[in-house]
C-alpha cells in the first residue's frame, strides 16, 4: 500500500468541492481511520481510503466533518470561520491561516 502525501496541513482553509461548503483542518489522518460501516453510509463517491483523511471545522455551524482529500480544495477566502469550536483548537493568524494552540497535540 503506497501513502499519498497531504495536500493539506492544520489550520488551512480549505473549501468541500461536492458539498460547496467552507471549512478549516484541525487533523490530519494519512489515510483513512473510520470504521468500514462508517465509510459504506457516508462515503457515497468511495474516495480512495489510502490517501490522507482530514477532520475539518465547518464554517457556520457547530460540527466537523471527516473528509478525503480528494474532495478538497484550497479555499481563497480568508475570512474568519465561524465555528463554537474554533477558538478553543486553533488560534488565527494575521494571514487569515489559523494554527493549534500551544498545548494540544
Amino acid at each position: 500500500m503506497t501513502i499519498s502525501r497531504a495536500d493539506f496541513a492544520v489550520g488551512q482553509i480549505v473549501r468541500h468541492e461536492l458539498f460547496a461548503y467552507r471549512g478549516v483542518i484541525i487533523d490530519v489522518d494519512p489515510e483513512f481511520q473510520g470504521t468500514e460501516q462508517w465509510y459504506k453510509s457516508m462515503a457515497k463517491s468511495l474516495p480512495p481510503k489510502d490517501q490522507p483523511w482530514y477532520r475539518v471545522l465547518v464554517d457556520g455551524a457547530a460540527h466537523q466533518t471527516y473528509v478525503a482529500q480528494r474532495n478538497l480544495t484550497d479555499d481563497g477566502d480568508r475570512s474568519p470561520i465561524q465555528n463554537p469550536y474554533v477558538d478553543d483548537i486553533l488560534r488565527r493568524c494575521g494571514d487569515g491561516t489559523y494554527v493549534l494552540r500551544t498545548g494540544l497535540s
